[in-house]
């Protein structure tokens, strides 16, 4: 892994030093990255995942801790090398189970958001029963992380595009949920997968998207409401069909501050150098 992490590395310096444009950068928060990047490499090794995480860059991980580490271990960890756990997770019956577990374990992390990426539902096939319950079940379990100082986000799916009333679901929820106590995280990818339009939906609903997954899709390939696609649609950030200069451009004026570029390719090494150097690129006017 430390070959791959060092040709990573190599790459994005090459890269950064190649066709830099003139202006001021778009792109101006910290660089944040998903754990779910490294699903491969964190299993042969916690500190050394971290360690290649630190050398591309990143000072922000959304995560939580390894199947080897507790919570305090494995937030020690990334404080030592500079990484802040800004963001961390928690599975839907987790949280509606025991939300102030969730909680606990979230400020242990140093974590000050927490989202939930997945609401259950028969495959290819949420309805506004479904929607409906996750209204609740947001509404009380952000309630909760509130009392508890972290900020409770719901992370799009795709899926939630299925047509409803005047919009779709994904607006049923957004409304319907508590402003007080349930934001969002938009992820890209699934966001354009689904039907979306990104820009629209942050010119739409403004501060209530308080983080971003970064992450493109490949160009060609038609979505549907499943919420899955094959590793190999999940291409560098800037080569697919998202618009990531209006994108930023939007993100930042909504106020959105954490971003998490989040690779699901089978090419996270080869990939993250670019697409670090694209968001880099990106000039504003």
């Amino acid at each position: 892994m430390k070959k791959r992490m060092l040709a990573g590395c190599l790459l994005l310096s090459a890269t950064l030093s190649f066709g830099q444009k003139q202006g001021t950068p778009l792109y101006k928060a910290a660089f944040g990255v998903q754990a779910y990047t490294f699903r491969n490499s964190f299993p042969k090794g916690t500190l050394a995942t971290l360690d290649t995480i630190k050398a591309l860059g990143f000072t922000e991980l959304e995560g939580g801790a390894t199947k080897d580490m507790t919570p305090q271990e494995f937030r020690k960890a990334c404080d030592e090398r500079g990484i802040k756990i800004t963001s961390t997770g928690g599975g839907y019956e987790q949280l509606v189970k025991n939300p102030q577990e969730a909680a606990a374990t979230a400020k242990i992390l140093g974590a000050t958001y927490l989202m939930c990426a997945w609401i259950p539902h028969q495959k290819g096939n949420f309805t506004i029963e479904n929607a409906k319950k996750a209204v609740d079940d947001f509404n009380a379990i952000g309630k909760v992380m509130k009392e508890n100082g972290i900020t409770f986000c719901y992370h799009d799916h795709g899926y939630e595009f299925q047509k409803y009333g005047d919009g779709t679901l994904l607006d049923y929820i957004i409304q319907h949920t508590n402003p007080a106590y349930v934001s969002f995280e938009m992820d890209v990818l699934w966001t354009v997968f689904g039907g979306g339009d990104p820009v629209a939906l942050l010119k739409k609903y403004g501060s209530r998207w308080k983080l971003m997954h970064v992450k493109d899709l490949k160009k060609g390939v038609v979505g549907d409401l499943t919420g899955g696609t094959p590793a190999e649609n999940d291409v560098v950030v800037g080569q697919g069909q998202a618009d990531f200069p209006n994108i930023i451009k939007e993100a930042n004026r909504v106020g959105i501050k954490h971003f998490y570029i989040e690779d699901e390719s089978n090419k996270e090494f080869e990939q993250i150098p670019k697409s670090i150097a694209y968001l880099k690129s990106l000039k504003g006017k």
